[in-house]
């Protein structure tokens, strides 16, 4: 485990140095507000003062220290001076909030469904399998900015509720959490149903069967628990991410969210706030991918990580 570890925090400083240097080839504008209305020496002293007249090496090991004392910087640009680990203080609560409940949406339907259209398959009329696939063909197919923007529509005339996002008014909630949910209940239902059909061919399964257990406990204490093994791997990325918000829904729905927050300092060219969301959301992509490692360890005690023999 100790391995793994240090193969994540090695990986995020590899992003980390790859993301800062690749914003240093950037104009240096992306540092500066009214830069047309600036002196040369004004721009000097403030490219010194930002440590960028200083050799590469030197300006990334200095940033290094500074994310170690927990300083991300100022906005330059978004809002000029201002402390961006207070910005994302007062933006991350909104899409955790929302986050959280489309995780629990996303889990209630899409882990029933995909359970649903696993069983289906083994009776004739298989109403819920064809269902399920409808479902999962779409999000598959039509990219997502497309059904994001048709539930915008059609949603909001539907339910008669704002195409924009109001922290008081309840109602407002619902399509950007269906919106943030559909994409993930597609994906739970879809492996689920997978797994579960794949673990129901087994030769264990047709024993148990040819033994007489019963149907619903083969299903539960075998089938279900076998085969959510694979699944539960995604779900931890899958809650950081939500939590950190969507890139386009928050910017759909004007949730003053970590997402729309990403695209607006992108638009205004603030290089310091893009480098520190970027670290910010390459720290939970890791740390996603390490704790559902982690997650299938303890579902499945059979998967060691001590690297001994037939270990996985």
């Amino acid at each position: 485990m100790l391995k793994r570890v240090l193969h994540a925090l090695v990986t995020l400083c590899i992003v980390i140095v790859i993301v800062f240097v690749l914003l240093r080839q950037m104009p240096i504008e992306g540092y500066f507000n009214n830069f047309d209305k600036l002196s040369d020496a004004q721009i000097k002293a403030g490219l010194q003062q930002l440590g960028l007249t200083q050799p590469l090496p030197k300006q990334v090991l200095n940033y290094f220290v500074q994310i170690l004392h927990g300083d991300l910087g100022v906005s330059n640009k978004y809002r000029e001076g201002y402390s961006i680990a207070k910005i994302i203080a007062q933006k991350a609560p909104i899409s955790i909030e929302i986050g959280l409940i489309s995780f629990v949406v996303s889990l209630v339907i899409g882990m029933p469904l995909g359970i649903l259209m696993a069983r289906s398959t083994r009776t004739r009329l298989k109403v819920w399998d064809k269902l399920g696939t409808v479902l999962i063909v779409i999000v598959q197919a039509v990219p997502s900015a497309v059904y994001h923007l048709l539930i915008q529509l059609y949603g909001s005339e539907l339910l008669g509720v704002s195409m924009l996002f109001n922290m008081r008014s309840l109602e407002t909630w619902i399509l950007p959490i269906f919106s943030l949910s559909i994409g993930n209940i597609a994906y739970y239902a879809m492996w689920l149903r997978r797994y579960m059909v794949d673990e129901a061919n087994k030769d264990y399964i047709r024993l148990a069967r040819a033994k007489g257990v019963p149907a619903a406990r083969i299903s539960r204490n075998h089938v279900f628990r076998n085969a959510v093994v694979p699944l539960v791997q995604y779900i931890p990325n899958s809650i950081l991410f939500t939590l950190m918000g969507s890139l386009y829904v928050e910017s759909l729905y004007s949730i003053p969210g970590m997402g729309g927050l990403l695209v607006q300092v992108i638009k205004l060219q603030d290089n310091t706030m893009v480098q520190a969301l970027v670290l910010i959301y390459a720290a939970v992509s890791v740390l996603g991918l390490l704790f559902g490692d982690i997650l299938m360890a303890l579902v499945d005690p059979r998967i060691s990580f001590t690297g001994k023999e037939g270990a996985r």
